[in-house]
């Protein structure tokens, strides 16, 4: 074997080593891109899901703080009511 024959070998053998290890990459990366990407789909509907119970708790809320003062309001004039019946049989 001559010495441009053994460096022709040796060289197609790092060449090949190059593109096996290459591979193994490439199939590692895109397998936990994999894992990662469904972690992240599985974390969205969570946070998608809380969103949507707090979007509704303060819907609830709002509703609550719109009708408080209908609510006073309404106490005020039982309150008066009830002092103006209080006047009349004292």
């Amino acid at each position: 074997m001559t010495t441009i024959t053994a460096a022709v070998i040796s060289a197609m053998a790092s060449v090949t080593v190059g593109l096996l290890t290459l591979m193994g990459v490439i199939i590692t990366n895109s397998r936990v891109n994999k894992g990662i990407e469904q972690k992240i789909a599985v974390a969205q509907a969570i946070t998608d899901t809380k969103l949507a119970e707090l979007t509704r708790e303060v819907r609830e809320h709002n509703r609550l703080v719109k009708r408080v003062p209908v609510v006073e309001e309404q106490m005020k004039a039982v309150n008066h009511r009830i002092a103006d019946i209080e006047n009349i049989l004292n």
